[in-house]
């Protein structure tokens, strides 16, 4: 069942859920007091993951390779560690904000050259998305933006995979079948991974035979290269990490764009915040974060359309009480943040796209507030937090102050109206760019 299900269940039955799927038990919490329990009062407890059964690795290359690993694993906290350290530190996030300027500043400059065509947005997000990531790990860029007409084999690699784990899968409910892999979704899941492998195999090969170079110039993929991170490691590390923030951080930059589309008064709002905070023909992101509509915006996207709805599943480490119910040991525990994110009890018209709700709010989605968690909380909140906040409102901000965007000709904003309901856009998101700067 999918978030939008399981919040119609939470209002007959309860904040608190324990449904059977076939030998295993499944607990979803829908409030932000379920949420407090599991993801603050048993952080501890809930912080191991129920890795799916498509994941194909066993227990112990989790363990030694993967962000599936046990919160208390130490190969775990040394990933975390180091990630944090490398590309998600505020010292980090610095340092990459030329390298997010000058990727923004291409996909707007692509767009200019698109002025009253129809361009699908998404694919040129994802495009810009991605390039952000790969020079922070390899220093080039993967994909052209002008290959935003044709089939991008990248982004699809990277939905195949999300798929494949995301995918409802018998083996999970009956563990016994799971070498049987019925439904080919492990076997779709080698496939994929070996072929965006193919992406970068090269490169690494190529890093390893060259002498080390200035520790100033290194990359993500020199740092792990120096700290003895085998192929595997690398491979494993770099696809969850890609496929992971690449989806989520796209997903929130095409939403905004959606309600903006459906809300031309607040889409006029916030090209005068940026009219009046700018008068130049280069955005500096350091400077987004002042910017209380633009932030606004972006919050009540996450609001209603958090990236991931149920986040990923934790798994009860011992047998323990939530809300006076008794969670059994390895039962898998979902948190409906997109049911507490639409809770009538915390929001005024929850399914409305009210920017300025957030505007004399302190509310944050940095994991305390927790009526409002896109992100997670606790242990396992997103690592990817902190670099997600800086590119959405950068790519924003930038489509908004250079570009006016409109529908094609014949099409009403109600086209899109089915997507605000949904975790995936089922779309392709048409606009026409108007140059305005």
């Amino acid at each position: 069942m999918d978030q939008v299900s399981l919040a119609t269940l939470a209002t007959k039955h309860g904040p608190l859920m324990l449904l059977r799927e076939g030998m295993q038990y499944l607990v979803i919490g829908s409030s932000s007091v379920a949420a407090t329990e599991i993801l603050k009062m048993k952080d501890r407890v809930f912080s191991a993951r129920t890795v799916p059964s498509s994941v194909p690795l066993t227990r112990s290359e989790i363990d030694q390779l993967s962000f599936w690993a046990d919160a208390s694993n130490d190969n775990f906290k040394n990933l975390r560690a180091m990630c944090r350290a490398e590309l998600f530190s505020s010292k980090a996030l610095e340092s990459q904000a030329h390298l997010r300027e000058k990727k923004t500043m291409e996909m707007v400059e692509f767009l200019r050259g698109k002025d009253g065509l129809v361009v699908n947005l998404e694919k040129c997000v994802f495009a810009a998305v991605f390039n952000m990531l790969s020079n922070a790990f390899f220093s080039r860029d993967f994909i052209r933006l002008e290959e935003e007409s044709s089939d991008n084999p990248v982004k699809d690699l990277l939905r195949g995979i999300i798929g494949a784990i995301g995918a409802p899968n018998l083996s999970d409910a009956y563990p016994f079948l799971s070498k049987l892999d019925l439904q080919g979704l492990r076997k779709k899941h080698i496939e994929m991974s070996v072929r965006i492998h193919a992406l970068w195999e090269p490169i690494v090969k190529e890093r390893r035979k060259r002498p080390r170079g200035n520790l100033s110039d290194q990359d993500f993929l020199d740092t792990l290269l120096n700290n003895g991170f085998t192929d595997d490691q690398i491979n494993k590390l770099l696809e969850e990490l890609v496929s992971a923030g690449i989806d989520t951080t796209t997903s929130t930059i095409n939403r905004t764009m959606v309600e903006l589309v459906n809300n031309p008064e607040s889409m006029k709002k916030l090209q005068e915040e940026l009219d009046t905070e700018f008068n130049q023909d280069f955005l500096r992101t350091s400077n987004l974060v002042q910017l209380p509509y633009l932030q606004a915006c972006v919050k009540e996207t996450l609001r209603l359309h958090p990236p991931a709805p149920l986040l990923l599943s934790h798994r009860a480490l011992e047998t323990c009480q939530v809300m006076n119910y008794t969670v059994p040991k390895n039962a898998r525990v979902l948190v409906n943040v997109w049911a507490i994110g639409r809770d009538p009890s915390t929001w005024d018209g929850p399914s409305e796209y009210r920017p300025n709700r957030f505007l004399d709010s302190a509310l944050d989605f940095k994991g305390n507030d927790f009526e409002f968690l896109p992100f997670g909380a606790g242990r396992r909140i997103c690592p990817g937090l902190p670099m997600a906040a800086k590119i959405v409102p950068a790519i924003i901000a930038s489509l908004l102050y250079f570009l006016d965007w409109s529908l094609p000709h014949g099409n009403d904003p109600a086209i899109y109206e089915k997507l605000r309901a949904t975790s995936q856009m089922i779309e392709p998101l048409l606009l026409i760019p108007k140059f305005r700067k």
